[in-house]
């Protein structure tokens, strides 16, 4: 069940916590991952890792390719090169995000305008230009990583709230758009993930952090790729336009 075998993915944002733990559960389940990123060095030591701990499909190695997603005519350029290398794309990840936090009435236009150009709007360049093999294929698995705060608001994060709830919207007109076509498009909101930020915060902020979350702890990377795994595969043929939330209980939406 949920065997990704002969699929090949796209996953943006792949050498991070949450986008290693995602191209991992994916290659995992037998998909060849195509791993995007800014930074071509971590990419490289990503994608080695990767070949060797879990191994490449019979379809071939997994590879990286190196993109800016502030960069527009590089994020144009994502999804032909990635059909070029792979051959294909059966499977998009939307994963890749930044933060530019503080409050409102401080905020510069330079930090709206990047969160936006990366968190929203990256990522609707990215499912425009997948659609249309996915269509001739008569098959896809579109799956953006929104967040908890999209739904829920968060203070000094207007920003980000406003692009991780605006991608809830793309993905549902979308699902709408190419049902027909065997194609789904879903979201992953996680809430609070363990990561290389999260273990920089002390014991005092972290126990505040775990008495919001009625599971008493934050989640994992690896939580968040078994659910793509169960979006990405053909399993999950049927559900479309929905949004997993993966949060320990702390927003019960």
């Amino acid at each position: 069940m949920f065997s990704l075998a002969g699929m090949n993915a796209l996953v943006t944002g792949a050498s991070g916590g949450i986008g290693s733990a995602i191209a991992t559960a994916l290659a995992t389940q037998g998909a060849r991952v195509a791993l995007s990123g800014s930074n071509g060095d971590k990419l490289r030591a990503f994608r080695e890792q990767l070949n060797e701990e879990v191994g490449a499909p019979d379809h071939g190695d997994h590879v990286e390719i190196t993109c800016n997603l502030s960069d527009t005519v590089q994020v144009e350029e994502l999804i032909p090169a990635t059909l070029d290398t792979l051959g294909g794309i059966d499977i998009l990840v939307n994963n890749a995000g930044i933060t530019r936090d503080g409050l409102a009435m401080r905020m510069k236009d330079d930090d709206w305008d990047q969160v936006i150009a990366i968190n929203l709007e990256a990522a609707f360049r990215l499912m425009r230009a997948s659609v249309r093999p996915m269509m001739k294929a008569r098959f896809g698995r579109i799956i953006n990583i929104t967040s908890v705060v999209g739904h829920t608001g968060n203070p000094g994060q207007m920003n980000y709230c406003a692009a991780k709830a605006g991608l809830t919207g793309m993905t549902k007109s979308l699902a709408q758009e190419v049902a027909s076509r065997g194609i789904t498009a879903n979201c992953l909101a996680p809430g609070f993930i363990r990561s290389a930020m999260t273990t920089a915060l002390d014991e005092k902020q972290t126990e505040a952090i775990n008495a919001r979350i009625p599971m008493g702890r934050m989640g994992e990377g690896a939580d968040i790729g078994a659910a793509a795994s169960f979006l990405a595969s053909r399993e999950a043929g049927y559900v479309t336009g929905e949004t997993l939330h993966i949060n320990g209980g702390m927003a019960m939406v």
